[in-house]
């Protein structure tokens, strides 16, 4: 470790490949050979499909090592699994629905309402903590620690690909206001990384560290377009927040992968949800002519600055709320006794507050996430009187006998946004981009209602009046909530996608810039500050909105009396050494105290152990054993010359030894 080369680095990896192929060679001899010996106690027609069927599997393994049918596989792969979440999530919300409806008085109606959701959670919960814990959380903070070549133990395993599918699946159907787009963005680079293990089998060029980044990157883009249907936007949000630096041969790569999986994921929906063609997910119908008016884009700049200052409340109230919940040691050591008290209270904390019958009705309970968004998406005013049937049906759903529509919006905005936070903090597979977008979406269409409601016959342009669309802010806020999350710019077209709305790409620009410029002054992105509050090894970006970040030096803020080890240090100087850097884990090696040559480093618990090998209690326990018997087979008593009484005291005392010196 320390040596130096007396080869070229040439020279060795010539001889190194050349010692490679040669085992390679003998490998394949070795296997015909027993191949040969095997067909004598086969039958001729057995041994011909043996030959043929691996013929045939070496040929698609091969061809599915080729980059174009690598990244579709993947992305096909990804999209089913998706779809396959969606459906059975959509079955559980349908289930604890029917429940709900069967029962009669609000008693029965309130354990039918919290059931399904609380026994979901708490398998998930279990599950998860059984099969692999890695599965936990996000999965966005922890790719970004691994594209920037940290190794995660067993992150990319199958058991954590198998708790990651279950457990958000039984997350998203008990109805927590949580997301899968980090999840999926996971469980997509899981999918990846055992493809490249199963060509590797045979082809040896996935063992490249370098390609494996590049698969995994692709992979990111794939798991974000199969989860709003957005290739090109999920292509850039993922490099957006899992990327600092991106290489631009894998541009196509994630282009690639995500059209194939956007395209499946569609096509699944349209095959088995009765859609009339492929459409976007959250289609909306605004007007051609003058969907909005210039004077309107100082209200989306304003929407854009308030979801900014959102924004970076949220990610504060988050990192608080979490180091609350890690400080109180007290605490953490009884929910570590009691896995499931924490899941269980949260749970049926939030299920309680969205009981159709109680503070559910102010909050749209009875409808599912993608209705709602539906809903705050859909083309009309909610505050007019002349609604027609399926608008009024609508409406009722975000209004109560109790309340208007502005009430329930406020609500829905203020009760998302504290049990998202609470929701985050579960032991089971989670995201946090959904509802906050749907957090978004309600802010836009409430301060939407509201301009409606002063402006109720429009703005007057010339001759031409431009109605309100509380729609449009809707769609505003649904991009810049998250951009002020996410400190994300792409968030832009992935809503343009999402919704098939082009129309208003320039209020949401503004509204997204506004949204960014604030949150980044205030506060890091949720994803770094996970990356924090895990203390993840990730080196985190230069703020670019602050120009005095550029003007430090680093002598500024670097260490600079090190503690280091040098040969020829003696043992009394190696002590005080580790007497004063008592919390300093590792140390520098370097050849003399003159020159300071970085040799390499140590460790310090290794350190201590080779202490402890060469002058602990053991080594001086054989060290007087050995002068006992020397002492014994000699004629005289008398000392070992150059040998000082005290140590031999001493070291008789470590021996249990009595001695008498003449």
């Amino acid at each position: 470790m320390y040596g130096r080369y007396i080869r070229t680095l040439a020279e060795e990896a010539k001889e190194e490949a050349k010692r490679a192929k040669q085992v390679d060679k003998l490998r394949r001899k070795e296997e015909r050979q027993r191949a040969k010996e095997l067909r004598a106690y086969r039958g001729r027609c057995l041994s011909r499909l043996d030959s043929l069927f691996g013929w045939f599997w070496r040929l698609i393994i091969t061809k599915l090592g080729e980059d174009g049918i690598f990244l579709a596989v993947l992305g096909i792969l990804v999209a089913v699994i998706s779809f396959a979440q969606d459906y059975v999530v959509v079955q559980l919300n349908l289930a604890r629905i029917y429940l709900y409806d069967l029962a009669y008085d609000p008693t029965s109606k309130y354990f039918a309402w919290i059931s399904v959701p609380v026994l979901l959670v708490l398998f998930s919960s279990g599950f998860v903590h059984l099969v692999a814990p890695q599965a936990i959380g996000s999965g966005i903070p922890e790719m970004k620690t691994i594209l920037r070549g940290v190794i995660l133990k067993e992150y990319l395993s199958f058991r954590t690909f198998v708790a990651k599918c279950i457990g958000l699946t039984a997350t998203l159907g008990a109805g927590m206001p949580v997301g899968k787009e980090g999840p999926l963005v996971h469980i997509a680079s899981i999918v990846a990384t055992l493809m490249s293990k199963l060509v590797t089998s045979l082809d040896g060029i996935y063992e490249n560290e370098s390609r494996k980044t590049e698969m995994l990157a692709a992979a990111c883009a794939v798991g974000v377009s199969c989860c709003f249907g957005a290739p090109i936007g999920g292509v850039l949000f993922s490099i957006e927040v899992t990327s600092v630096f991106f290489a631009i041969r894998n541009y196509w790569r994630g282009f690639f992968s995500a059209v194939f999986g956007a395209l499946t994921f569609r096509l699944l929906a349209y095959w088995y949800e009765n859609h009339e063609t492929i459409t976007a997910i959250f289609k909306t119908n605004f007007p051609q002519e003058l969907p909005y008016d210039p004077q309107e884009l100082v209200i989306y700049a304003l929407i854009g600055v308030t979801s900014g200052l959102f924004g970076a409340a949220f990610v504060f109230c988050h990192r608080k709320y979490v180091l609350f919940m890690r400080k109180s040691k007290r605490l953490n050591r009884f929910l570590q006794k009691n896995r499931f008290i924490y899941p269980f209270v949260i749970s049926l904390a939030i299920t309680s507050i969205y009981f159709p019958l109680g503070t559910g009705q102010f909050v749209a309970s009875r409808l599912t996430t993608r209705q709602q968004i539906r809903t705050l998406f859909s083309n009309f005013t909610w505050g007019t009187e002349n609604l027609t049937a399926s608008e009024e049906m609508i409406v009722n759903e975000w209004r109560s006998d109790y309340s208007s529509i502005y009430f329930n919006l406020a609500t829905f905005i203020v009760t998302t946004f504290f049990l998202t936070i609470a929701a985050s903090t579960l032991p089971v597979p989670s995201g946090s981009l959904i509802p906050i977008f749907k957090m978004g979406a309600g802010y836009g269409r409430l301060v939407g209602e509201v301009v409606a409601l002063w402006f109720p016959e429009g703005i007057r342009v010339g001759s031409y009046v431009s109605q309100i669309l509380p729609g449009g802010y809707s769609i505003v806020g649904a991009a810049a909530f998250p951009a002020g999350v996410t400190h994300s710019i792409s968030i832009c077209v992935v809503i343009s996608e999402m919704t098939g709305q082009i129309k208003h790409i320039i209020p949401v620009m503004v509204a997204v810039l506004a949204a960014n410029v604030v949150a980044r002054l205030l506060q890091p992105s949720l994803y770094e500050s996970i990356i924090m509050i895990k203390k993840l090894p990730y080196l985190p970006d230069i703020l670019p909105s602050r120009t005095q970040a550029y003007l430090v030096y680093v002598e500024d803020f670097m260490v600079r009396d090190v503690k280091y080890i040098w040969k020829g240090i003696t043992f009394k100087e190696l002590r005080d050494l580790l007497k004063e850097g008592a919390k300093i884990r590792a140390f520098p090696i370097v050849d003399s105290p003159n020159n300071m040559i970085l040799l390499g480093s140590i460790q310090r618990w290794e350190l201590l152990k080779v202490l402890d090998l060469h002058i602990g209690r053991e080594r001086r326990l054989q060290v007087a054993a050995q002068w006992q018997e020397e002492a014994r087979s000699s004629h005289n008593r008398r000392l070992f010359k150059g040998i000082f009484l005290s140590q031999i005291h001493i070291l008789f005392q470590e021996a249990h030894l009595e001695f008498k010196a003449d």
